[in-house]
């Protein structure tokens, strides 16, 4: 049982407490509720770009990392298509300085023609050097715009084009700040050497002071449902031709979600599974092959890819993964290979306890899903699918006229 407490201040801000005593350190993590999902179509990776914007100063403290710095401690962020996670770890002495720094760029960045050029520049290069100039590097782009046809899953967290990052104004950036950036649009998950009472206190003085500002979302329109196959080939300057098949799949806040979760760790996690040693051991028809989902909160992804062996043509390896999908479908999966599935997990779900940060950013993810609590729930959901759900489960993901096949081939 993971035991954390929670609080919430008065301008709507949630703030949870998980003490671990067994390190001397404390981590803060902050979680905005918005991402790329939350994007207008004309002025995509905004949600990326303020993950840039926010270390380029506050109000009031012109360097956000230099005090952290000094105080022994380090940080970093990330966006997804659901949020945008901020989190820090240093002495748990000094976690006052995590609370004043946090509290004081949620209250207000600084805004400044200066400062935005600059992380505009930052970011468009990130732009070309992961998108543009990488191998394989517009396979999400290409994916998503397949898959989807209205709902803003469409495009990547870092943007539909380039120019919608370029040409963004700073009245555009500072209305899309106080859109989201807001107390009662975000947690607050202090982890490590502390005592809830005391970080209630901290959060109290330096967030209590920052504004709620009636945060409302707009319902985003939903996908309909994907009733003919879709397929599309390009060409590019890369090594090895690839193939990749994304399906529709359940939302994160069902349980069929987790079925596939599980069905992707039976095809591909690990030299024993399913489509290793089948398409690379046995056949020879992959290099390399994988598959996943997108984690996505509204109904997400499901993808098998991989790299094709050389003068392995695209229509045979696709039959062959056909071939597999389709025996998921026809055959129950043997209680030992869905056992060993299942023991990972539950190795998994244990270690990511035993480090203070890996608990703040769990507990700040779930917490962006519908409620922290989720996680002393998440390994019963995931040792109780049987069989037979895996088998009914992929019949219903695994259609052709539930897929998007994107054949990517080398010039």
């Amino acid at each position: 049982m993971i035991r954390f407490v929670r609080h919430q201040l008065s301008n709507g801000l949630q703030i949870l407490v998980y003490p671990d005593n067994s390190t001397p350190m404390a981590a803060l993590d902050v979680c905005y509720h918005v991402g790329s999902r939350d994007e207008e179509p004309h002025r995509t990776g905004f949600a990326h770009l303020f993950e840039h914007l926010m270390f380029g100063g506050s109000k009031n403290i012109p360097d956000f990392d230099l005090p952290l710095q000094q105080a022994g401690g380090e940080n970093n962020a990330y966006t997804t298509n659901d949020m945008t996670n901020y989190y820090m770890s240093l002495p748990a002495t000094n976690i006052e300085l995590g609370f004043w720094l946090e509290s004081d760029r949620m209250l207000e960045l600084d805004f400044s023609e200066e400062n935005l050029a600059l992380q505009r520049n930052v970011v468009i290069e990130e732009f070309k050097q992961r998108t543009l100039n990488q191998p394989y590097g517009d396979v999400w782009f290409l994916l998503r715009e397949m898959a989807y046809q209205v709902h803003p899953y469409r495009w990547p967290t870092i943007g539909k084009d380039i120019s919608h990052i370029a040409l963004a104004t700073l009245d555009e950036v500072k209305a899309f700040f106080f859109r989201y950036y807001a107390p009662d649009n975000a947690a607050v998950v202090v982890s490590g050497h502390v005592k809830p009472d005391e970080c209630f206190r901290l959060a109290e003085k330096w967030f209590g002071p920052v504004p709620r500002r009636n945060v409302i979302k707009q319902p985003l329109p939903e996908e309909p449902e994907q009733t003919a196959f879709r397929e599309q080939t390009v060409r590019r300057r890369v090594p090895d031709n690839a193939l990749y098949f994304a399906f529709h799949m359940d939302a994160r806040h069902t349980r069929g979600y987790y079925v596939c979760d599980m069905i992707t760790d039976v095809l591909a996690c690990g030299n024993s599974s399913r489509l290793y040693q089948k398409m690379v051991m046995e056949k020879r028809l992959f290099v390399e092959i994988d598959s996943y989902i997108s984690g996505d909160s509204d109904p997400g992804l499901l993808v098998v890819s991989g790299k094709l062996a050389r003068h392995v043509r695209i229509e045979t390896a696709r039959k062959a993964v056909w071939n597999e999908l389709n025996r998921l479908k026809a055959e129950l999966i043997p209680v030992t290979e869905i056992e060993k599935v299942k023991n990972k997990l539950e190795t998994e779900y244990i270690l990511s306890q035993l480090n203070y940060l890996n608990m703040a950013q769990e507990l700040a993810a779930l917490e962006n899903v519908g409620g922290a609590e989720l996680i002393n729930r998440l390994m019963s959901v995931y040792l109780s699918v049987t069989p037979e759900e895996i088998m009914l489960t992929a019949a219903r993901i695994f259609r052709p006229e539930n897929c998007s096949q994107l054949n990517y081939l080398t010039k």
